[in-house]
């Protein structure tokens, strides 16, 4: 699986968010395809074929970018010293 950029992955669960509340405050036709649509998103960034799957799966990315990162930085800067 390619792995998806961090900030790509962090706009589609802003996108994914946002359609779920504006869907649970006030569900209408478009509130819904806007759901559906950002899960159907998430889910292809992920791998997964759920929702709840893909919130799991873009957590676990997530954490993994964010270690790859500070190791970086960490490598980083022992090779500075």
């Amino acid at each position: 699986m390619i792995l998806p950029v961090e900030k790509e992955l962090r706009t589609a669960l802003g996108r994914f968010a946002g359609a779920r509340i504006e869907h649970d405050v006030r569900p209408t036709g478009r509130t819904s395809q806007a759901l559906e649509d950002a899960t159907y998103t998430l889910c292809v960034m992920t791998g997964t074929s759920s929702a709840e799957q893909a919130l799991l799966a873009a957590d676990a990315l997530l954490h993994r970018l964010s270690a790859d990162r500070e190791g970086s930085i960490q490598e980083g800067a022992r090779l500075a010293a």
